[in-house]
Order: structure tokens, then sequence, then C-alpha cells
């Protein structure tokens, strides 16, 4: 059996209350629902049932404390010259990118395609496509966004299965971020 999975942080209801209130004012985006929205640390990909339960073990490894997270603008990813993601931008820290630094040891550990891609953290508002009306508007409304901080206290490992309407992730283990022993 196959699993999709990927690691990350759920914001508190507040952030993400404050965040679908954003969603408005662009045409035929596929706008993320209060469940999908989350900040991606790894994604991991497809895997088999045995290297689901190796990650899932050796995450636990990790002993960091918690982290302040801080929502700051929004921005787009661009694929082949074409908007495909609206995003609120997260603001890296030194305590975000160490724990960024160890899923990532643990993945490739454990034998996950290393990611090569810069790590751009974020919160994606919406799936983008050819039909989407402007996002120069929505952009330049939400240019000098900003919310938090916020303390994060765990982080999630995540199953995520396709469906026609968009992802549903659902939630498989979580972390506690706790101060080393």
């Amino acid at each position: 059996m196959s699993h999709r999975l990927f690691v990350g942080i759920r914001p508190p209801p507040e952030i993400r209350d404050a965040l679908i209130d954003l969603m408005e004012g662009v045409d035929d985006v596929r706008w993320q629902d209060d469940d999908q929205l989350h900040l991606t640390l790894r994604y991991i990909g497809e895997v088999d049932t045995h290297l689901a339960e190796d990650l899932a073990r050796q995450l636990q490894a990790i002993e960091l404390p918690t982290l302040d997270l801080t929502i700051s603008g929004t921005g787009v990813f661009v694929r082949k010259g074409r908007v495909h993601t609206l995003w609120a931008g997260v603001e890296i820290s030194p305590e975000l990118k160490r724990l960024r630094q160890k899923i990532d040891r643990i993945c490739v550990s454990a034998g996950v395609e290393p990611d090569h891609r810069k790590y751009h953290p974020h919160i994606t508002l919406a799936r983008v496509n050819r039909s989407s009306g402007p996002l120069e508007p929505f952009l330049e409304r939400n240019a000098s966004l900003r919310l938090g901080p916020w303390r994060a206290d765990s982080y999630t490992l995540f199953e995520s299965t396709l469906h026609r309407h968009g992802s549903i992730y659902e939630s498989i283990l979580i972390y506690a971020l706790r101060t080393p022993s």
C-alpha cells in the first residue's frame, strides 16, 4: 500500500480564521478550506507502508523547543510561466530552519529523495488555474499582511489523499516540540 505523506504545522484557529477571512476577491481560484491550512515543513511524497512506519517512528526522536511563527505578506508560485499557487508567507527563523533541517535529515536517512528546492515557508491560500481572475488586487491589498506571532508546540505527519475538488489531509501522528533533556 502507498501513502502520500508530508510533515507540517497547523496554525491555531484564530490564525486560520484570519486567513479564511482574506479569501475573496479573485474569481475562479480554488480557495483552501480550514482543514487544508498548514505550513509544510517537508513534502515526503508516495512511500510504502514500511517506510511510512519507519519515518513516523524516527520523527519522534526530534527534540527541539517550541517556536514562534509569524505570517508576513502574500505571494504566488509560478511554474512554466504560469501562476499555480497563491500563498501567505511565513517568516523564516533559525528555529524553523533547524526543525526543517532535522526533519529533512530523517527523511533522507530513511531513503526519501532529498528535496533540492529552496525552502520557502508559506501557507497555501488558493490553487490558481488558467481561468482565474487577476491576482494583483488581492496581492496589493494583502502585501503588508501580518498575523501572529503564534507559538507552535507541535508538528504533524499528514497523509494526503487526492480528490477531484482538492486534497484531504489526515493527521497521522502529532509530535510535541519540547526542550531537549
